[in-house]
């Protein structure tokens, strides 16, 4: 969008969080499984008469529920980027500040130590997380980090310039954070992916031992404002719709359900409550679906 189409969408309320585009085998007959660092054979079909191998797993005492058992439930960062270079093409995202606000006080009533960044540049950026990621987190429930810029799919716009958000999220894995692994670390990303638009449907009425080992990548939970290649919608007065839809789900219920339950409950509110407004052709009318994207391994409450 240019300028002037930018401004007209401004007028009416609703804008996206994107650059402007103006384009519109092989069978075997078993498989190896390493379980407690033994190789086991599992055949598929065996005949009659052929022996099977069994496993007795060894006892455990095991919670599916994150401890909250910790001095503190975390710290939460968040990125909040509103002006950007020229050279970037991106437009100012009138309405994130609200959004920043809504977040910091969201986490902020659930103890959690709240930190704002403005307008950082992807060195910044890097640096707050890497930061954040070498610090000791041994007296910590869980992580949380909100990110809040223009987008595409797979990246995250800095002041200056983009940047992979697996190089952001890759931080906390278990292999370079460790005092964050087997605990849960959600990101919150409010950005565009792509430039497709959702023109809607009508539709009728709508009615605890711990393992060994675990994967680097576990634990984590991404919640991301859109469906993937979409763009992200904004309201230049309120806030995005996502961000507004969380911030009341999580004051209504974070003391009680689990944040899968939340989540959902987002993705109802988003999806029934909003629809664009905007003089622009092609962008009126539009709607939205948020994403979760979960490797949590247990159910995350904010409390007892």
């Amino acid at each position: 969008m240019s300028a002037a189409e930018e401004k007209d969408t401004a007028a009416q309320g609703d804008c996206v969080d994107a650059k402007p585009d103006n384009s519109k085998g092989d069978q075997s007959d078993g498989f190896f499984l390493k379980l407690n660092g033994s190789f086991l054979k599992r055949f598929e079909g065996a005949s009659a008469g052929s022996q099977s191998t069994q496993v007795d797993a060894k006892p455990q005492s095991y919670s599916f529920r994150y401890s909250l058992d910790y001095p503190s439930i975390g710290q939460c960062v968040i990125i909040n980027n509103k002006n950007f270079d020229r050279s970037t093409g991106m437009n100012i995202r009138n309405g994130t500040d609200v959004d920043a606000g809504n977040m910091m006080k969201a986490f902020a009533k659930l103890g959690y130590k709240v930190k704002v960044y403005n307008d950082q540049t992807v060195d910044q950026i890097k640096r707050v997380l890497h930061a954040a990621s070498q610090e000791d987190h041994s007296g910590s429930a869980s992580f949380v980090c909100v990110l809040l810029s223009h987008g595409d799919e797979g990246i995250l716009f800095g002041t200056d310039a983009c940047v992979e958000l697996k190089t952001l999220t890759g931080f906390f894995r278990g292999d370079r954070c460790t005092s964050l692994v087997g605990k849960p670390k959600l990101f919150f990303i409010q950005a565009c992916r792509g430039t497709d638009l959702d023109g809607g449907i009508e539709a009728d009425s709508i009615g605890d031992g711990s393992p060994d080992k675990i994967p680097v990548e576990a634990d984590f939970l991404y919640a991301y404002s859109t469906a993937p290649g979409y763009y992200s919608w904004r309201n230049t007065m309120t806030g995005s719709w996502f961000i507004q839809s969380l911030c009341e789900m999580m004051g209504r219920y974070a003391r009680e359900l689990e944040i899968m339950q939340i989540l959902t409950r987002v993705n109802h509110k988003v999806a029934l409550d909003f629809e664009s407004s905007s003089n622009i052709p092609g962008f009126d009318c539009k709607k939205q679906i948020p994403c979760i994207v979960s490797m949590l391994t247990k159910e995350m409450f904010f409390s007892h």
